[in-house]
């Protein structure tokens, strides 16, 4: 499988504290043998330097009363306020709700994974590389 095209747009670091939407540097696109696109891979500035996120949703489940789709994990429907069921539900104390995202698609192997960020990443340097350049040009004719 070839990546034969990578593109990228870049965001502006205008995030609200707390967040960690500051930390999200762009979206890139990935076209894979010119026939199969993904979309909404991000760009994260993380702790450890620049990484790239799947796209990824949130789980949700039916409202047992009016079967409006909540966030799994919530306590309540946020529709029509009925207690939704908590199952798979760790309890005891020091247990944590496995909340948070999945992936919608991901690479299976380490090495693809590796070759994948390695594109994406090179791209969006390329494309700050272009948009330092044009800022530059627009701040020498100023």
């Amino acid at each position: 499988m070839e990546i034969t095209e990578v593109r990228v747009a870049l965001r502006q670091s205008l995030g609200r504290s707390g967040t960690g939407e500051h930390r999200l540097r762009a979206y890139a696109t990935v076209t894979f043998d010119h026939c199969f696109v993904v979309r909404n891979i991000k760009i994260i500035d993380g702790t450890h330097g620049l990484f790239v996120a799947m796209p990824s949703r949130k789980p949700k489940a039916a409202c047992a009363r009016c079967a409006f789709k909540n966030d799994a994990g919530g306590r309540f429907c946020t529709q029509c306020g009925t207690a939704m069921p908590q199952v798979g539900r760790p309890e005891g104390p020091g247990a944590e709700v496995a909340e948070g995202h999945r992936d919608i698609a991901h690479p299976i192997t380490a090495d693809f994974r590796q070759v994948l960020q390695q594109k994406i990443l090179e791209a969006y340097e390329a494309e700050r590389a272009k948009e330092r350049l044009a800022s530059s040009a627009v701040d020498d004719t100023a």
